[in-house]
Order: C-alpha cells, then structure tokens, then sequence
C-alpha cells in the first residue's frame, strides 16, 4: 500500500494547528499553538485577536509539523485545509495560507468540515471504529449527532437549537466567576460538590434528536439569583463574589450531571434507533472523562475514546479527513476556493 502523506491545517477558532498524517490513521507529527491565555483576559474569543494571533504562528507551526514529522514538501501528496464553519477571520488565515502553498508547491488541496472532521480523531487510534458509526459531536461551539455509512456518507440526525454544549459550559462558568474557559474548570471542580444539590429542567424535544440548553441556561441563573437573596432583576454580574464554595461546588456538580446525561440520553436514543456496529464521541467536550462514563454506562458497546490532544481543536484531524477526500479524488480548485463560517453539514 503506498503510503500517502497529508498535511492538515486547522484555524477555525483560537488554535492554530497542523499536523502530518499517514493513510488517515498514523500521526506523524501534530502541532497546536493554542490562544487560550490571550483570551482568558477577555472571557472568551476576541474574534479580531484570534485572526491577528493566527497570522503570527501559522508559518513556524506549519514548519515545525514538517521537522517534526522529518518530512520537506516533496514527501507531502496534498493539503487539508478547514473551510468551516468557525470564525471568518481566523478561516481566512488557514485557508488563504493553504491556497497559497497549494499553488506554490502544486499539491492537491481538500476542503474539510470542521464539525465532520472531530469524527476522524477517532481513526488516529486503533482499533479503529467500524460502519455504520454513530458520532456525538460536541465543543464550544457545536453540538452534532451523526450517522456515517462510510468516511464520506453520513447524515445528520440531530444538532443544537440553541446554545452549544460547551458554550452553555462557558456563560455557566462565567456567571459564576469562574474562569474562561469554562469546561475544563466546571469538570475539575464538579467532583467536589453534591450533583444532586440543584434540580436543573432537561428540555423536552419529542421524538427529535436535537439539544437545547439555554433553558437550562436560564434555570442556572435563577437559581444563582435566589442563592444570593435576590431575584430575576439581579444582574448575572452581580453573582460572582457572593456565592459560597459549597454552592460553586454544588452548581458545576449539577449543571455538569444535567448536560452530560442530556447528551448520553440522545446519542443512547440514536444508538437504539441506528443500531450502528460503533459510536464515538468527539470534539472539545468529549474530552471529559465523566462524560465519557455516563455514555459507557448507557451504551452497551465497547468504545475506544480519542487521546485528549485529539479532541479539541487540531490539525491531525483535518488531514484524517483529508487523506478520505484524496481517496475519493474531492480535490478543490485553490483559486476558487470559498471560505465558509457558517459551513453546513
């Protein structure tokens, strides 16, 4: 089998990665310069920062993947490139940079989903799942249930209607004084209080596979509001300072326990409709480990979970999907290229 070798680069949000990966599934290299520190001080994304940090890293990025991986351009048979969706002037650096090597060193490009592609950092280890594969999608800025027939079929069975599962992560956080970004925090600290303190409402979608969560967004705030004497009126800002520990704990133990048995509930809904031979869960928040077990105790199949590295945001699974794509000979025309933000699936 010749080995085929595909550079991924990925630029949707605040990282700015790329990695080389052999045939979709051995990684040669994976390299990721996250902005988190430069947006901890705003409390989220800075949508301009994040396009001006871009432009500073992606060469040196692009580079060390390359030494990395001991590899120069003529050992590389195509790029992989996010189109979307994501922040347009952060996409725009990724695929702008890509075009341009494309062209310069006349190598196949390939437009890659970047909500499809979380998906793919599950065939970065082995054993690797089979068809049909049923993927929970879920970071700070998505939540997508899938069904694949193969690398290239799938189907979307459910999304979010509102708020994705890592951003209701975030607002929770921040109208607690916690700080961005607001997962990684709620999860380290969720052990420490009584999951079962705050009764939290699950929304209630019929027969659909869809999520919502601002409701639960809104019933957290309440609740915030009545902790501290208040009422509707108080401002979220007013909240941080004047709660105690035990209720801090006892809110991301609940809140946490109310999203993750949300998803599990769904994605275990899908599975008895589906029957898929595996499922997988992908994107930021697959990385937590508790999620991981409430889905594990729903779902009867044994189930392989992505390194940590490869759930949030990188460029390994871009060229995963990429190497697919070369498979099926979908290359893209890198002076027609469209960058898309709002890139559906």
């Amino acid at each position: 089998m010749r080995h085929m070798l595909i550079l991924g680069l990925e630029t949707s949000c605040d990282e700015t990665a790329a990695a080389i990966v052999e045939n979709g599934s051995r990684v040669l290299s994976n390299v990721v310069a996250s902005q988190i520190d430069i947006h901890k001080e705003y409390g989220g994304v800075v949508p301009e920062v994040a396009a001006r940090s871009h432009i500073e890293v992606v060469l040196p990025v692009i580079h060390e993947a390359l030494e990395t991986a001991g590899v120069t351009w003529d050992d590389i048979d195509g790029i992989a490139v996010t189109q979307g969706p994501g922040l347009l002037g952060s996409l725009l650096i990724g695929t702008l940079t890509a075009r341009t090597i494309a062209l310069i060193r006349h190598k196949p490009l390939y437009a890659v989903n970047h909500v499809v592609a979380h998906t793919f950092a599950n065939f970065l280890i082995e054993p690797q799942p089979q068809f049909p594969l049923l993927a929970l999608s879920v970071s700070g800025g998505h939540s997508h249930m899938l069904l694949f027939e193969s690398p290239l079929e799938y189907r979307l069975l459910g999304r979010t209607r509102d708020d994705a599962a890592g951003e209701a992560f975030d607002k929770v956080a921040k109208m607690m004084g916690l700080p961005y970004p607001g997962g990684p925090i709620i999860d380290k600290t969720a052990p420490l209080g009584d999951p079962h303190a705050y009764k939290l409402p699950k929304a209630k979608l019929g027969d659909s596979l869809d999520f919502s969560f601002s409701g639960l967004k809104t019933a957290v705030l309440r609740t915030l509001q009545s902790e501290i004497g208040g009422d509707f009126r108080t401002h979220s800002s007013e909240i941080p300072g004047r709660l105690t520990e035990t209720q801090i704990n006892d809110m991301c133990a609940s809140f946490q326990l109310t999203i993750y048995d949300t998803l599990a509930a769904q994605l275990y809904r899908a599975y008895q409709q589906h029957q898929p031979k595996s499922v997988v869960i992908a994107g930021g928040v697959a990385a937590s480990r508790r999620l991981r077990q409430i889905i594990s105790e729903k779902i009867p199949l044994e189930m392989h979970y992505a390194p940590m590295q490869y759930c949030t945001d990188n460029g390994a699974m871009i060229a995963a999907m990429g190497y697919h794509l070369a498979q099926a000979g979908r290359t893209t025309d890198p002076l027609e290229f469209k960058t898309d933000p709002s890139l559906a699936i």
